[in-house]
Protein backbone atom coordinates (compact mmCIF):
# COMPACT_ATOMS: atom_id res chain seq x y z
CA UNK A 1 0.00 0.00 0.00
CA UNK A 2 1.22 3.47 -0.85
CA UNK A 3 2.09 6.20 1.60
CA UNK A 4 -0.67 7.25 3.99
CA UNK A 5 -0.98 10.89 5.09
CA UNK A 6 -2.94 12.15 8.08
CA UNK A 7 -4.50 15.56 8.58
CA UNK A 8 -4.82 17.89 11.53
CA UNK A 9 -8.29 19.22 12.37
CA UNK A 10 -7.14 22.82 11.81
CA UNK A 11 -6.79 22.23 8.06
CA UNK A 12 -8.87 24.49 5.87
CA UNK A 13 -11.61 22.72 3.95
CA UNK A 14 -13.49 23.55 0.79
CA UNK A 15 -16.88 21.85 1.20
CA UNK A 16 -18.62 21.45 -2.17
CA UNK A 17 -22.23 20.34 -1.72
CA UNK A 18 -23.71 18.70 -4.79
CA UNK A 19 -27.21 20.03 -5.63
CA UNK A 20 -28.62 16.49 -5.86
CA UNK A 21 -27.55 15.85 -2.26
CA UNK A 22 -29.20 19.06 -1.08
CA UNK A 23 -32.48 18.10 -2.68
CA UNK A 24 -32.31 14.40 -1.76
CA UNK A 25 -31.33 14.52 1.92
CA UNK A 26 -30.98 18.04 3.26
CA UNK A 27 -30.83 16.82 6.86
CA UNK A 28 -27.75 14.67 6.27
CA UNK A 29 -26.11 17.57 4.44
CA UNK A 30 -26.79 19.87 7.40
CA UNK A 31 -25.40 17.34 9.90
CA UNK A 32 -22.24 16.78 7.87
CA UNK A 33 -21.70 20.52 7.44
CA UNK A 34 -22.09 21.08 11.20
CA UNK A 35 -19.57 18.35 12.07
CA UNK A 36 -17.03 19.67 9.56
CA UNK A 37 -17.46 23.29 10.65
CA UNK A 38 -16.97 22.31 14.29
CA UNK A 39 -13.66 20.58 13.53
CA UNK A 40 -12.03 22.76 10.86
CA UNK A 41 -12.16 26.09 9.08
CA UNK A 42 -14.58 25.54 6.22
CA UNK A 43 -15.64 27.40 3.11
CA UNK A 44 -18.95 26.05 1.81
CA UNK A 45 -19.85 26.13 -1.90
CA UNK A 46 -23.35 25.42 -3.22
CA UNK A 47 -22.94 24.92 -6.98
CA UNK A 48 -26.12 24.75 -9.02
CA UNK A 49 -24.62 22.82 -11.93
CA UNK A 50 -21.50 21.17 -13.39
CA UNK A 51 -19.89 24.46 -14.45
CA UNK A 52 -20.14 25.98 -10.96
CA UNK A 53 -18.94 22.67 -9.50
CA UNK A 54 -15.86 22.85 -11.73
CA UNK A 55 -15.17 26.50 -10.87
CA UNK A 56 -15.37 25.77 -7.16
CA UNK A 57 -12.73 23.03 -7.42
CA UNK A 58 -10.51 25.14 -9.68
CA UNK A 59 -10.50 28.00 -7.15
CA UNK A 60 -9.88 25.86 -4.07
CA UNK A 61 -6.44 27.36 -3.44
CA UNK A 62 -4.78 25.60 -0.51
CA UNK A 63 -8.06 24.29 0.87
CA UNK A 64 -8.66 20.55 0.99
CA UNK A 65 -11.74 19.68 -1.11
CA UNK A 66 -14.61 17.76 0.48
CA UNK A 67 -17.45 16.56 -1.75
CA UNK A 68 -20.86 16.05 -0.15
CA UNK A 69 -22.84 14.00 -2.64
CA UNK A 70 -23.27 10.61 -4.26
CA UNK A 71 -21.06 8.47 -6.50
CA UNK A 72 -21.63 10.76 -9.49
CA UNK A 73 -20.39 13.78 -7.55
CA UNK A 74 -17.20 11.95 -6.56
CA UNK A 75 -16.61 10.83 -10.15
CA UNK A 76 -17.18 14.38 -11.37
CA UNK A 77 -14.57 15.71 -8.96
CA UNK A 78 -11.98 13.06 -9.85
CA UNK A 79 -12.56 13.55 -13.59
CA UNK A 80 -12.22 17.34 -13.32
CA UNK A 81 -8.99 17.13 -11.36
CA UNK A 82 -7.63 14.50 -13.76
CA UNK A 83 -8.33 16.69 -16.80
CA UNK A 84 -6.62 19.62 -15.09
CA UNK A 85 -3.67 17.31 -14.27
CA UNK A 86 -4.06 18.17 -10.59
CA UNK A 87 -5.22 14.79 -9.30
CA UNK A 88 -1.83 13.65 -8.04
CA UNK A 89 -1.38 16.70 -5.79
CA UNK A 90 -4.95 16.92 -4.47
CA UNK A 91 -6.40 14.51 -1.92
CA UNK A 92 -10.19 14.25 -1.98
CA UNK A 93 -12.59 13.65 0.88
CA UNK A 94 -16.21 12.59 0.60
CA UNK A 95 -19.36 12.56 2.69
CA UNK A 96 -21.74 10.24 0.83
CA UNK A 97 -25.28 11.63 0.57
CA UNK A 98 -27.82 10.44 -1.96
CA UNK A 99 -29.20 7.26 -3.44
CA UNK A 100 -26.24 6.04 -5.54
CA UNK A 101 -23.54 5.14 -3.01
CA UNK A 102 -22.33 1.76 -4.30
CA UNK A 103 -18.94 3.10 -5.35
CA UNK A 104 -18.38 5.06 -2.13
CA UNK A 105 -19.20 1.96 -0.10
CA UNK A 106 -16.88 -0.22 -2.18
CA UNK A 107 -14.03 2.26 -1.73
CA UNK A 108 -14.44 2.13 2.05
CA UNK A 109 -16.01 5.54 2.73
CA UNK A 110 -18.49 5.42 5.65
CA UNK A 111 -22.03 6.03 4.41
CA UNK A 112 -23.25 7.50 7.70
CA UNK A 113 -23.06 11.31 7.54
CA UNK A 114 -21.53 11.75 11.01
CA UNK A 115 -18.98 8.94 10.58
CA UNK A 116 -18.00 10.19 7.12
CA UNK A 117 -17.57 13.77 8.33
CA UNK A 118 -15.39 12.60 11.22
CA UNK A 119 -13.34 10.57 8.76
CA UNK A 120 -12.74 13.77 6.77
CA UNK A 121 -11.33 15.37 9.93
CA UNK A 122 -9.45 12.46 11.45
CA UNK A 123 -8.92 9.97 8.61
CA UNK A 124 -5.93 9.13 6.47
CA UNK A 125 -5.38 9.60 2.75
CA UNK A 126 -4.77 6.43 0.79
CA UNK A 127 -3.38 6.50 -2.71
CA UNK A 128 -5.58 4.41 -5.01
CA UNK A 129 -5.21 3.09 -8.53
CA UNK A 130 -7.54 4.03 -11.36
CA UNK A 131 -8.03 3.22 -15.02
CA UNK A 132 -7.55 5.91 -17.69
CA UNK A 133 -8.79 5.27 -21.21
CA UNK A 134 -7.53 6.65 -24.52
CA UNK A 135 -10.23 9.35 -24.48
CA UNK A 136 -9.03 10.58 -21.06
CA UNK A 137 -11.94 9.03 -19.18
CA UNK A 138 -11.38 7.54 -15.73
CA UNK A 139 -12.68 4.46 -13.93
CA UNK A 140 -12.47 4.28 -10.15
CA UNK A 141 -14.40 1.13 -9.34
CA UNK A 142 -15.35 -1.15 -12.22
CA UNK A 143 -15.65 -1.28 -15.99
CA UNK A 144 -18.34 -3.55 -17.47
CA UNK A 145 -19.06 -4.66 -21.03
CA UNK A 146 -21.87 -4.86 -21.95
CA UNK A 147 -23.37 -2.37 -19.51
CA UNK A 148 -26.14 -3.68 -17.32
CA UNK A 149 -29.55 -2.27 -18.33
CA UNK A 150 -30.56 0.65 -16.10
CA UNK A 151 -33.04 0.01 -13.33
CA UNK A 152 -36.57 0.82 -14.39
CA UNK A 153 -38.47 3.13 -12.08
CA UNK A 154 -42.01 2.05 -11.14
CA UNK A 155 -44.69 3.79 -13.17
CA UNK A 156 -46.75 6.26 -11.18
CA UNK A 157 -50.04 7.40 -12.65
CA UNK A 158 -50.48 11.18 -12.37
CA UNK A 159 -53.37 12.53 -10.36
CA UNK A 160 -54.93 15.68 -11.78
CA UNK A 161 -57.30 17.19 -9.29
CA UNK A 162 -58.71 19.71 -11.78
CA UNK A 163 -60.09 16.91 -13.97
CA UNK A 164 -61.44 14.91 -11.08
CA UNK A 165 -59.03 12.00 -11.53
CA UNK A 166 -58.74 10.01 -8.38
CA UNK A 167 -62.08 11.29 -7.08
CA UNK A 168 -64.83 8.68 -7.75
CA UNK A 169 -67.52 11.01 -6.45
CA UNK A 170 -66.93 13.27 -9.51
CA UNK A 171 -66.98 10.50 -12.13
CA UNK A 172 -70.76 10.54 -12.71
CA UNK A 173 -71.06 14.24 -13.56
CA UNK A 174 -71.96 14.72 -17.27
CA UNK A 175 -69.93 17.93 -17.50
CA UNK A 176 -66.82 16.06 -16.35
CA UNK A 177 -67.25 13.37 -19.04
CA UNK A 178 -67.61 16.08 -21.68
CA UNK A 179 -64.45 17.84 -20.40
CA UNK A 180 -62.44 14.60 -20.42
CA UNK A 181 -63.60 13.77 -23.94
CA UNK A 182 -62.50 17.22 -25.14
CA UNK A 183 -59.08 16.83 -23.51
CA UNK A 184 -58.59 13.46 -25.22
CA UNK A 185 -59.23 15.03 -28.62
CA UNK A 186 -56.77 17.88 -28.01
CA UNK A 187 -53.90 16.01 -26.34
CA UNK A 188 -52.01 13.55 -28.58
CA UNK A 189 -51.96 9.99 -27.35
CA UNK A 190 -48.79 8.84 -25.63
CA UNK A 191 -46.67 6.45 -27.68
CA UNK A 192 -47.04 2.78 -26.89
CA UNK A 193 -44.60 1.74 -24.18
CA UNK A 194 -42.83 -1.53 -24.65
CA UNK A 195 -43.45 -3.83 -21.68
CA UNK A 196 -40.43 -4.48 -19.50
CA UNK A 197 -40.48 -8.20 -20.28
CA UNK A 198 -40.02 -7.49 -24.02
CA UNK A 199 -37.15 -4.98 -23.69
CA UNK A 200 -34.18 -6.64 -25.45
CA UNK A 201 -31.35 -7.66 -23.18
CA UNK A 202 -27.70 -7.34 -24.23
CA UNK A 203 -26.70 -10.49 -26.08
CA UNK A 204 -23.34 -12.17 -26.59
CA UNK A 205 -20.73 -9.98 -28.28
CA UNK A 206 -17.72 -10.85 -30.40
CA UNK A 207 -14.88 -8.83 -28.96
CA UNK A 208 -11.12 -9.21 -28.77
CA UNK A 209 -9.69 -8.65 -25.29
CA UNK A 210 -5.95 -8.09 -24.98
CA UNK A 211 -4.09 -7.77 -21.69
CA UNK A 212 -0.58 -6.33 -21.98
CA UNK A 213 -0.65 -7.25 -25.68
CA UNK A 214 -1.61 -10.89 -25.10
CA UNK A 215 -5.01 -11.99 -26.45
CA UNK A 216 -7.24 -13.33 -23.70
CA UNK A 217 -10.26 -13.94 -25.95
CA UNK A 218 -10.61 -13.41 -29.70
CA UNK A 219 -13.42 -12.56 -32.10
CA UNK A 220 -14.25 -16.22 -32.80
CA UNK A 221 -15.46 -16.74 -29.22
CA UNK A 222 -18.60 -14.78 -28.25
CA UNK A 223 -18.56 -13.35 -24.74
CA UNK A 224 -21.44 -12.71 -22.36
CA UNK A 225 -19.62 -10.11 -20.26
CA UNK A 226 -16.31 -8.43 -19.46
CA UNK A 227 -15.34 -6.87 -16.15
CA UNK A 228 -12.19 -4.85 -15.45
CA UNK A 229 -11.28 -3.37 -12.06
CA UNK A 230 -8.18 -1.60 -10.74
CA UNK A 231 -6.45 -4.27 -8.70
CA UNK A 232 -3.37 -4.06 -6.52
CA UNK A 233 0.18 -2.92 -7.25
CA UNK A 234 -0.71 -1.14 -10.47
CA UNK A 235 -2.44 -4.07 -12.17
CA UNK A 236 -5.96 -4.37 -13.55
CA UNK A 237 -7.96 -7.51 -12.86
CA UNK A 238 -9.76 -8.72 -16.00
CA UNK A 239 -12.57 -11.27 -16.09
CA UNK A 240 -14.23 -12.45 -19.31
CA UNK A 241 -17.34 -14.64 -19.22
CA UNK A 242 -17.62 -16.65 -22.45
CA UNK A 243 -21.09 -17.20 -23.88
CA UNK A 244 -22.08 -20.82 -23.32
CA UNK A 245 -24.68 -23.05 -24.95
CA UNK A 246 -24.86 -25.85 -22.45
CA UNK A 247 -23.11 -25.90 -19.10
CA UNK A 248 -21.86 -22.54 -17.91
CA UNK A 249 -18.36 -21.84 -19.19
CA UNK A 250 -15.65 -20.95 -16.71
CA UNK A 251 -14.60 -17.28 -16.75
CA UNK A 252 -11.22 -16.33 -18.18
CA UNK A 253 -9.05 -14.18 -15.90
CA UNK A 254 -5.86 -12.20 -16.33
CA UNK A 255 -3.97 -9.28 -14.76
CA UNK A 256 -2.06 -6.54 -16.49
CA UNK A 257 -1.34 -2.84 -16.83
CA UNK A 258 -3.02 -2.31 -20.22
CA UNK A 259 -6.37 -3.68 -21.39
CA UNK A 260 -7.62 -3.25 -24.97
CA UNK A 261 -11.08 -4.26 -26.14
CA UNK A 262 -11.92 -4.17 -29.87
CA UNK A 263 -14.42 -5.58 -32.34
CA UNK A 264 -17.96 -4.66 -33.31
CA UNK A 265 -19.44 -1.46 -31.90
CA UNK A 266 -19.88 -1.86 -28.15
CA UNK A 267 -20.95 0.20 -25.18
CA UNK A 268 -19.45 0.01 -21.72
CA UNK A 269 -20.31 1.13 -18.21
CA UNK A 270 -17.52 2.97 -16.41
CA UNK A 271 -18.63 3.16 -12.78
CA UNK A 272 -22.02 4.91 -13.08
CA UNK A 273 -21.80 6.22 -16.68
CA UNK A 274 -22.49 4.40 -19.94
CA UNK A 275 -20.24 5.34 -22.89
CA UNK A 276 -19.94 4.37 -26.53
CA UNK A 277 -20.52 2.93 -28.97
CA UNK A 278 -16.85 2.49 -29.88
CA UNK A 279 -14.94 -0.08 -31.89
CA UNK A 280 -11.81 -0.08 -29.79
CA UNK A 281 -10.82 1.30 -26.42
CA UNK A 282 -7.70 0.92 -24.30
CA UNK A 283 -7.49 1.34 -20.54
CA UNK A 284 -4.21 1.82 -18.68
CA UNK A 285 -3.73 1.47 -14.92
CA UNK A 286 -2.36 4.53 -13.13
CA UNK A 287 -0.90 3.33 -9.88
CA UNK A 288 -1.60 5.53 -6.84
CA UNK A 289 -3.03 8.18 -9.13
CA UNK A 290 -5.51 9.67 -6.68
CA UNK A 291 -5.93 10.08 -2.96
CA UNK A 292 -9.09 9.50 -0.93
CA UNK A 293 -9.56 10.13 2.80
CA UNK A 294 -10.61 6.89 4.51
CA UNK A 295 -10.90 5.75 8.12
CA UNK A 296 -7.46 5.24 9.66
CA UNK A 297 -6.26 1.65 9.72
CA UNK A 298 -7.03 -0.16 12.97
Amino acid sequence: MAEVATFATHDQLLVVIDPVARHTDGESVRIAKDVLSAGAATKVCLPEGPEEFARALARRGSRRPVVIGDDRALLRAVSLLHRRRELAECALSMVPVGGALTLARALGVPTDAVAAARTVLDGAVRRLDLLVDDSDGVVLGALRIPPAPPARAPRVEPVTSSSGAGHPWLADHPWLRTYQSLVRTLVPARPHRQPLSSVPRPGPARLRVEVDGVTLVDLDQPVAGIRVVPGASGLAEVEVRPASVGAEASPLRASGRTVTVSGADFRYRADTAVAGPVRTRTWVVRQGAWGLTLPPPK
